[in-house]
């Protein structure tokens, strides 16, 4: 039986672990926020390289440790490539994340979204609208249609850990639902954290960004664990970030020099921890 103990034990060995090895965590995503996400990567000891091109996304994924997925912004040139990269990391067995953003907005997003369903992410990382949409999109559970304003959720955190937990079972790996208070689970047990703060729903990218850390400990753990120590770094930076920031702008460069300095710290999470 895991244990809050076991957890924080292991969340400080990966924490360790990715700043050992640089892992490589390639990703395609919002190009809207593609800075972000790769300078919080770098922040947590990974290393980043993003693509959009299918041959090269294939090339990456098999070149990295483990990849991250993002439809936030689509091009056209993603129907091949995104799928091309979900197809690779299956065949190769290599971990990858998924954010399934603004699932319900769209025909190719909801075909891209479909398709991952086959290639089994070992992470998936959304708001709780999101998890929703896609529990109903894979008919893994009936979730009344989540609401999606853009990339905002109108859902509770606590309305999708039915949905959570069903697509955990599913794909055998974890899911990380983000809020007020963050919901993670990979089907037996279900983490609540806390931490965080308000300024993170006041610069864009705080979300996609968590899901290209998440994949930076993908590559050096389990699943489960991969998602505590996104969400942790996030919480434990966000609340320390806050209290020097004047602003989102002044955030948002806190949370980066936060995230560089409080890898080591994530065993101080708040949190806690229950069966289902």
């Amino acid at each position: 039986m895991l244990t809050e103990a076991m957890i924080r034990k292991q969340v400080s060995e990966a924490a360790k672990k990715a700043r050992q090895t640089t892992p490589l965590a390639g990703s395609i995503t919002n190009f809207v926020t593609v800075d972000f996400v790769a300078n919080a990567q770098l922040a947590v000891g990974g290393s980043a390289a993003m693509v959009y091109l299918p041959d090269e996304a294939r090339s990456l994924v098999r070149l990295g440790s483990s990849f991250y997925i993002n439809v936030g912004t689509l091009l056209p040139v993603y129907a091949e490539s995104v799928p091309a990269a979900m197809d690779e990391a299956a065949a190769t067995d290599k971990p990858w994340v998924l954010d399934p953003v603004a699932l319900g907005i769209g025909t190719l997003r909801t075909e891209l979204l479909q398709h991952a369903r086959s290639c089994h992410p070992a992470v998936i990382r959304g708001n709780a609208s999101e998890i929703i949409a896609l529990a109903d999109l894979w008919k893994l559970s009936h979730g009344g249609g989540a609401g999606v304003r853009g990339v905002d959720a109108t859902d509770t955190v606590e309305a999708a850990e039915t949905a959570a937990i069903a697509l955990a079972r599913y794909t055998k790996g974890a899911v990380a639902v983000s809020g007020k208070k963050d919901l993670i689970t990979d089907g037996t047990h279900v983490l609540t954290a806390e931490g965080g703060s308000p300024l993170m729903e006041k610069v864009t990218g705080c979300g996609c960004s968590l899901g290209g850390v998440i994949a930076v400990y993908a590559a050096v753990t389990d699943p489960f664990t991969a998602a505590c120590c996104g969400t942790f770094a996030y919480n434990l930076a966000g609340e320390s970030a806050s209290s020097v920031a004047d602003g989102p702008a002044s955030f948002k460069s806190a949370f980066i020099d936060n995230l560089y300095t409080l890898t080591d710290k994530l065993d101080t999470a708040k949190f806690s921890l229950t069966e289902v």
